[in-house]
């Protein structure tokens, strides 16, 4: 059965330009016309609190850093134009700007600590950034704070081949450290549509998930030490190597997910999985999302000790992922509903028989109405093109407003279509018709951990339009017990919704444990909390 339907798969020559390209995610710029005259958030007002920076200020930082490294405006004295600062201002979706006069690239650890001593001292605001990519406004300026790039920070300090074990600086790049790895035999246990440009130190931070969390947990696991400087310079270092180490508080915990509103990370020290020597990739045209779930149960009862990745998307992602990459789907047809199985083990026969027995079952009980099974590693990069390449093809769509939440898995998708409805009951959007401010809704996520990644694509980011569904989704979320934020972070976007995935008194102790770590506020002020 499936020999006929492996043949639809695309040449491999094909398969693996189009998989370069999609990896490449090229920055989606806009321009203002199409942004809208609003940036549909609320921005809150700059605190007096900070100290607005001086000709001073910039003579002290150019005699602790070499002058390549510190880019300001002649604002604040200094030679560089607005252009050359805007990347830093500037989040990836361009709904998020700021007005930072300064950035700075320290190249060490002791860089920092010196950096944030002098902030933390004169009451500047600090912004810690590595590779831009949030889509929270966690990683850009709100107003004029200085912008503390790990860019330069980009040593791999050490790797245990036998262990698995990376100690590296924070501005490394993931797709580069897993591409280190890989050749001594090992992954990085997270793996992201953005690892061509995101850092580890962010993915830290931000407590990055990815597309590996159904194999391999999360960050809170993988993750074995850390150094972070505080706001007053202190540097915690415990860089550990240890898998276990149970003497009192695991403080670095607390950094997971901070978003740099406690300190700011400059090192990580992380457990790498040994690599699979067989990799499997099948992509399955569904009806329903009950045939999902369906799928994804037999999957883990028939495959669950090498089940390494469940996707999942509809028909309007994949739409526009063919679209922008002038694409035919690996599929004879259209589907309502796509899936992505991947299995990784250590024995290619074994694998293949239990993945093949999966794709059979699935189709005679009507579960997959068709089905494409990769032939060779061209083929499960274009695969998994399909799956990364979705945010960059929305974006090319037009500006996305992006919804990344944790729902349980019975109601995952139900969000989409009353976003969908109450959009149409508002007159703004209408399946197949461009004219209306609202081009597409869709949705798409990891099945294996109830992430849903709910995008809204319209012509403009415009207040009418936020303002069907904000706060609607959270409130939607909360009534199902979900999480506003399942991978992405709170950043400025959640900041004023996190009431519906945190308690009052959940909230009250994050910002006491702020004020322990940052009391004067100077990191990353007006996120999260």
């Amino acid at each position: 059965m499936f020999a006929s339907i492996r043949s639809r798969c695309l040449p491999a020559r094909q398969l693996a330009s189009t998989a370069r390209a999609a990896a490449s995610c090229a920055r989606t710029v806009f321009p203002a016309s199409r942004l809208g005259c609003r940036a549909s958030y609320h921005k809150p007002a700059r605190s007096e609190a900070f100290k607005r920076l001086t000709k001073d200020d910039l003579a002290y930082f150019k005699a602790i850093m070499p002058s390549e490294t510190v880019l300001a405006t002649a604002q604040v004295g200094g030679t560089a134009d607005a252009i050359e600062l805007e990347g830093f201002n500037a989040d990836w979706l361009n709904k998020y700007r700021g007005d930072s006069q300064l950035v700075l690239r320290p190249k060490t650890t002791e860089q920092v600590s010196q950096i944030l001593q002098y902030c933390n001292t004169h009451r500047i605001a600090v912004v810690p950034q590595g590779g831009n990519t949030g889509l929270v406004g966690g990683s850009v300026p709100v107003h004029d704070e200085v912008v503390l790039s790990l860019r330069n920070m980009s040593k791999i300090r050490s790797y245990d081949e036998l262990s698995g074990i990376l100690v590296c600086d924070a501005g490394c790049v993931l797709e580069e450290l897993g591409n280190y790895v890989g050749e001594r035999g090992h992954i990085m246990p997270l793996d992201l549509g953005a690892k061509g440009s995101c850092h580890i130190g962010g993915n830290v931070a931000a407590n990055a998930g990815g597309i590996r969390f159904l194999r391999y947990g999360s960050l809170h696991g993988s993750v074995l030490g850390l150094e972070v400087v505080l706001a007053d310079g202190t540097v915690l270092d415990n860089l550990s190597t240890l898998r276990k180490d149970n003497t009192g508080y695991d403080l670095k915990q607390l950094f997971i997910g901070s978003e740099g509103t406690l300190g700011v990370v400059t090192g990580v020290s992380v457990a790498t999985p040994q690599k699979p020597s067989a990799v499997n990739v099948a992509v399955l045209g569904v009806p329903t999302y009950e045939c999902v779930q369906r799928a994804f149960k037999l999957a883990r009862k028939r495959c669950g000790e090498v089940l390494s990745a469940y996707e999942f998307w509809d028909a309007n992602c994949m739409g526009a992922v063919l679209r922008h990459h002038e694409l035919k789907s690996p599929l004879g047809a259209e589907f309502p509903f796509y899936v992505l199985i991947e299995t990784s083990g250590s024995n290619k026969e074994h694998d293949d028989e239990k993945l093949g027995a999966l794709l059979e079952e699935l189709m005679e009980e009507g579960i997959a109405e068709d089905g494409a099974l990769a032939q060779d590693d061209s083929q499960i990069a274009r695969m998994w093109s399909m799956r990364e390449g979705i945010p960059e093809s929305l974006g090319k769509t037009g500006p996305t407003y992006k919804y990344d939440v944790s729902i349980p898995i019975p109601v995952l998708y139900d969000i989409v279509g009353d976003i969908a409805r109450r959009l149409e009951t508002a007159g703004l959007y209408k399946p197949g018709d461009a004219t209306r401010p609202v081009k597409l809704v869709c949705g798409y996520g990891h099945i294996g951990d109830g992430n849903l990644h709910l995008n809204v694509v319209a012509e403009r980011f415009e207040d009418r339009v936020t303002e069907i569904f904000e706060p609607y989704v959270y409130e939607w979320v909360a009534s199902h017990r979900g999480s506003i934020s399942a991978e992405h972070g709170v950043g400025l976007m959640k900041r004023d919704y996190l009431r519906y995935s945190k308690s009052p008194e959940m909230i009250a102790y994050m910002k006491r444990v702020k004020d322990l770590f940052d009391p004067n506020h100077i990191l990353n002020p007006y996120k999260v909390v």
